[in-house]
């Protein structure tokens, strides 16, 4: 079975259109099964750094810690969770981890960002750093850190150089935009792992194909290649678990327009 667990996390975007992420979260649970569908609740207050280098570390520290509650609530099944930023794929990714599993992070940028290099202090630009176990205390994974060299960054074009730095000391893999459909899968089996992770942030997508992000980046994924690849890995590797975030629309209606695109990724996702 499939569950999904709708994490309306703002907090850890720099996005002054955040709180749409809350819209978009809504937008999607609306969407799923009531019966097999749980909601994170997370705190309206911003929070405060607390000399992290993240901004609004307190709020993010709890909202974390309950989504790993809600994770360990139901042993067994398929976990997807809904965001929100991008943030809670980190707790997600640290349940699903051992040495078997690889992550493939769908996404415009990196999010390799250490509070130390962050231009934004925002979390979400250091989430997949984050998983990596590089993240002040109660924000990464320091148990159940993934290994740099399971990693798949899929779609990114938009990098800072801090970024770069780190993915070419650190051996993550890169497949751009155009290649996703054809070598994508390739490339997570090349990891080595029997386990599969998938985040997708929903930016990784064109902006022709998807205008509900808080920053579009042209030349994007288009969904039938990413949803084309989720079935290709998931013929050749297990789905461990997955998150889908990055949802910021910016009117019902416009909301209500996207959400053909986000149920096909959500189907290809939780399909058996």
């Amino acid at each position: 079975m499939t569950r999904f667990i709708v994490v309306p996390q703002w907090q850890g975007s720099p996005s002054a259109r955040a709180m749409s992420l809350i819209d978009g979260a809504d937008a999607i649970q609306s969407d799923l099964p009531s019966s097999a569908t749980t909601r994170v609740p997370v705190p309206t207050e911003a929070g405060e750094s607390l000399d992290t280098g993240v901004h609004r570390a307190s709020t993010l520290r709890r909202v974390s810690q309950h989504v790993r509650e809600e994770l360990s609530a139901f042993p067994g099944e398929r976990l997807i969770v809904i965001g929100g930023d991008c943030g809670v794929a980190v707790p997600a990714i640290a349940h699903a981890a051992g040495d078997d599993l690889a992550v493939v992070w769908f996404d415009a940028h990196g999010d390799l960002h250490s509070p130390e290099t962050s231009p934004s202090g925002a979390y979400s630009g250091m989430a997949l750093r984050a998983a990596l176990g590089t993240a002040p205390e109660g924000l990464g994974a320091s148990i159940g850190a993934i290994a740099p060299e399971r990693v798949v960054l899929a779609g990114a074009r938009d990098l800072d150089l801090d970024e770069d730095l780190v993915i070419s000391e650190s051996g993550i893999r890169v497949v751009s935009a155009d290649d996703i459909a054809g070598s994508l899968a390739d490339a997570v089996v090349a990891t080595g792992a029997s386990r599969v992770f998938i985040h997708i942030d929903l930016d990784v997508l064109d902006p022709s194909h998807m205008a509900g992000v808080s920053v579009a980046q042209p030349f994007g994924a288009d969904p039938a290649d990413v949803v084309s690849a989720i079935a290709a890995i998931r013929e050749r590797l297990e789905l461990a678990g997955a998150s889908i975030a990055g949802f910021a629309p910016r009117s019902t209606d416009a909301a209500v327009d996207d959400m053909g695109t986000i149920l096909r990724l959500i189907g290809a996702l939780a399909k058996k």
